[in-house]
């Protein structure tokens, strides 16, 4: 988590930018040849282009799993394509894959994406990526392995705790012995997260908490001082840079911000007709950045 808190000090900027990217984000596309294989390029060349531009802007990106298995083989290749340029290019690179499972399957998820793959007597390195997104609703079955990876391999997690999407409350809110289930799980990061607690006083495992909660995402931080948060939701989800202010220390530490459609599919908004999307996408990083560091002001934080 050092080396993450170090990008964003040196950026001043506590966002994300999400590759989520949808081949329907991409102008000027005619179909040619294997529909897949055609996509999973399209969007190889689209995501480089908004590295290129968003590398001194942001300390970070999240890449979205999802929107790479969709276009099958060259979809994952895509993906791991995404993965090395964007580390190339000195960003911080998170996977969001939500993985969760029990036993030798979470171990094997482990190694994909933050540890290395055992293969007779040499291991290699899957998809390397600085953190992964994790569903740890199956207990600590579920995040042992990944512990254990991250023991050796300098990387980190970040746990689903309190997510932005709108029936999330119809578990994560529910109560039991006084507290909700997802103050149970946020109780549970920090127990997992003690071993890996680095020199900015945050531990590398950190939780995912939603820009549409701010009241929640509040209690959290005043709970847990360790605990570094990525949150989603802001822009076309509904949250603001006002409500990601409770994330953050009066340092203006302890969280990222992630913003997806809002800056790589930019271009499609009216404000920015007729600008090429990468040109969208950096001038939407740096009004999302502004918009932040304005909010912290008000609220009489300086990163």
């Amino acid at each position: 988590m050092d080396r993450l808190i170090e990008k964003i000090k040196k950026t001043k900027c506590p966002v994300c930018a999400g590759l989520d990217t949808s081949i329907d984000y991409i102008p000027g596309l005619k179909l040619a040849g294997d529909p897949l294989d055609y996509a999973a390029k399209a969007i190889r060349d689209y995501n480089f282009e908004l590295i290129d531009v968003l590398c001194d802007i942001v300390p970070a990106v999240k890449v979205q799993i999802a929107y790479y298995e969709m276009y099958g083989t060259a979809g994952m290749q895509t993906f791991l394509d995404t993965i090395r340029y964007a580390k190339k290019k000195g960003l911080f690179v998170i996977t969001d894959a939500k993985r969760g499972d029990i036993g030798a399957t979470a171990k094997a998820y482990s190694a994909a994406h933050i540890g290395k793959t055992q293969v007779l007597e040499q291991t290699a390195c899957a998809f390397p990526a600085d953190m992964v997104t994790v569903n740890a609703y199956l207990g600590t079955d579920g995040v042992k392995p990944f512990l254990e990876d991250m023991k050796t391999g300098d990387k980190g997690i970040f746990v689903l705790v309190k997510t932005s999407n709108p029936s999330s409350g119809e578990l994560q809110d529910l109560v039991s012995n006084g507290k909700r289930i997802y103050e149970h799980m946020a109780d549970l990061c920090e127990q997992w997260g003690k071993p890996f607690i680095g020199k900015y006083g945050y531990s590398a495992v950190g939780a995912v908490v939603g820009a549409t909660y701010p009241g929640q995402m509040g209690s959290l931080r005043a709970e847990h001082k360790n605990m570094f948060f990525l949150v989603p939701g802001y822009g076309a989800q509904g949250g603001t840079a006002k409500d990601i202010v409770p994330a953050f220390d009066a340092k203006g530490l302890g969280g990222i911000v992630n913003n997806s459609r809002g800056i790589i599919a930019a271009h499609q908004r009216e404000a920015y007709a007729g600008m090429k999307p990468k040109h969208a996408a950096k001038e939407a990083a740096l009004l999302m950045k502004e918009d932040i560091l304005n909010a912290f002001d008000d609220a009489g934080i300086r990163l």
